[in-house]
Order: structure tokens, then C-alpha cells, then sequence
């Protein structure tokens, strides 16, 4: 067996095109544009770089581009105040602070100030709760792209059983809560569960999202199963995923590259989301096909 090529790339970019024409309809109907500011505190290179291109395609779907840079040494009263300003801005419907921070900046307080109709990423500590309480919420934009990918493969995922190796805030946990809302079964395995090969080897589906280059082999795979791998890990030899690919791909029924898997699914969700936020301020249902 060889696995089919899950291609994020692909599909991200039939997403961004779905996204410009609802933004486009949204603006001749109502005239309405929806707005994301990205907020950059520092001058981290690997933040710079997903910022300037969150901005690109943030314009090039049609929407309003906000970008605010503030130097490493500014104080974590100073994002605040930005912060409140982006809140009661009406014309920013999405706001996102790039991560990571400074350290003498308080990650949590500052995803916690973000307006919930505003956070856009899904972190806020309202958002992660009511995600994980089947309310409407605004989701994180990885494990969106993730589900995304998953049914556009699998169709109806009920009954299946689900491994997501990881229980980060960002990924794992609100992984786990989408593959429930869709009925799947799911295990949320992590560094310190015992047997984990043998447990990925009963999945029909296993998202890696550990941050250990390679840690998942062929041999963990069961015959058939979709892999989705959220790993990108910087090594001497470039970026690779969790999961060692050529091995899996001689089992798994499909598996997404690295790169070339997730990730560009996530600035696309990314887009979902603010189009998603701007319709639901101003009272108006949610864009088709764009939330879980």
C-alpha cells in the first residue's frame, strides 16, 4: 500500500479562494469588509516572516490588512492599551498577537484581554471553554485545518477512532473536542502514556502533534489509517514533521506531508475565522463551509 498525499497546500489554496469570494459577496451585500490586525511585539525572524505573509493573504482574500509593531522592550501595559484600542475598534473584527512574547511579558493575560468575538486564534480562556463544551466558539486555526482536511478524506467521521498524540492548549485538547463534536472516539495520548504504538495501531485516524521529529513509524500505523502530522520541527537536515513519512506511507491510507500538510491550512483558517468574526458582529449567519 501506498499512501495517498494528503495535499494541505492544495486544498488551503481552494479554501483561500472560497474565502475571497464570500468576503467579495459580503462586501457587495452589505458592505462589509472584514478586518484582522496582527500584532508583533520584537523582532523574532520566524515571526516576521508568518506575519508578512498573514498580511498578504489577508489582502489578497479581499480583506482589511491591520499590522502593529511594538519593540521588544515595550511593557506588557503597552500591548494592553493596544490591545483595548483593537477591541473597540469596529472596523478590526479579528485580532491576533504572534506568539511567542517576550519574557517579561505574560502570554496568558494577554490572550485572556483579546475581545472573545475577536480572537481569532481560539485561545482565549471563554473560546477554549466553550469549544470544549459543544458551544459556538471561535476555533483554533490548526486543529480547524486538521478536521477540515480529515472530512474532506473520510466524509462522516462517526464511529471512527481517533488517536491525537499531544494535548497542547493549541492543538491537542481542542483536537480532541472537534473529533467528539463529530463523533469519533478519541484517545488523547501524550509523552508519558505507556504503549503508544500500541495504541495509535488501533486508530482509523491519528493526528501527531508531539513536536518530536520522526516519533511516529510505520509500525505504529494500522493498515489504511489517516495520519495527519501537525509537527514541523527545524533540523540540519530541514523541516520535518512527527511522523517519519516514508515509513508511514507504506501503511496509512493517506498522510499530510511536511511541508506542505497543515501548515498552509492554518493561515487559511485563519481568514475562515476573521470572515467568520465579522459576520457574526454584525448579526449575520456564518459563512458556509468555514466552521466546524
Amino acid at each position: 500500500m501506498v499512501a495517498e498525499r494528503i495535499d494541505g497546500k492544495a486544498f488551503a489554496a481552494e479554501l483561500r479562494e472560497r474565502i475571497a469570494q464570500q468576503v467579495a459577496a459580503l462586501k457587495a451585500e452589505h458592505d462589509l469588509v472584514p478586518g484582522l490586525a496582527v500584532v508583533l511585539v520584537g523582532d523574532d525572524p520566524a515571526s516576521q516572516v508568518y506575519v508578512g505573509s498573514k498580511g498578504k493573504q489577508t489582502v489578497a482574500a479581499g480583506m482589511n490588512s491591520y499590522e502593529h509593531r511594538l519593540p521588544a522592550e515595550a511593557t506588557q501595559a503597552d500591548l494592553l492599551a493596544l490591545i483595548g484600542r483593537l477591541n473597540a475598534d469596529s472596523a478590526v473584527h479579528g485580532i491576533l498577537v504572534q506568539l511567542p512574547l517576550p519574557d517579561h511579558i505574560d502570554e496568558t493575560e494577554i490572550i485572556n484581554a483579546i475581545a472573545v468575538k475577536k480572537d481569532v486564534d481560539g485561545f482565549t480562556v471563554a473560546n477554549t471553554g466553550r469549544l470544549a463544551t459543544g458551544q459556538r466558539a471561535m476555533v483554533p486555526c490548526t486543529p480547524l485545518g486538521c478536521l477540515m482536511l480529515l472530512r474532506d478524506r473520510l466524509g462522516d467521521l462517526s464511529g471512527l477512532n481517533a488517536v491525537v498524540i499531544g494535548r497542547s492548549n493549541i492543538v491537542g485538547k481542542p483536537m480532541a473536542a472537534l473529533l467528539l463534536a463529530d463523533n469519533a472516539t478519541v484517545t488523547v495520548a501524550h509523552s508519558r502514556s505507556r504503549n503508544l504504538p500500541e495504541i495509535t495501531r488501533a486508530a482509523d485516524i491519528v493526528v501527531a502533534a508531539v513536536g518530536r521529529p520522526g516519533m511516529v513509524r510505520g509500525d505504529w500505523i494500522k493498515p489504511g489509517a489517516t495520519v495527519i502530522d501537525v509537527g514541523i520541527n527545524r533540523t540540519e537536515s530541514g523541516l520535518v514533521g512527527d511522523v517519519d513519512y516514508e515509513s508511514v506511507a507504506e501503511v496509512a491510507g493517506g498522510v499530510t506531508p511536511v511541508p506542505g500538510g497543515v501548515g498552509p491550512m492554518t493561515i487559511a483558517c485563519l481568514l475562515a475565522n476573521t470572515l467568520t468574526a465579522c459576520c457574526r458582529a454584525n448579526g449575520l449567519p456564518d459563512p458556509e463551509g468555514l466552521t466546524p
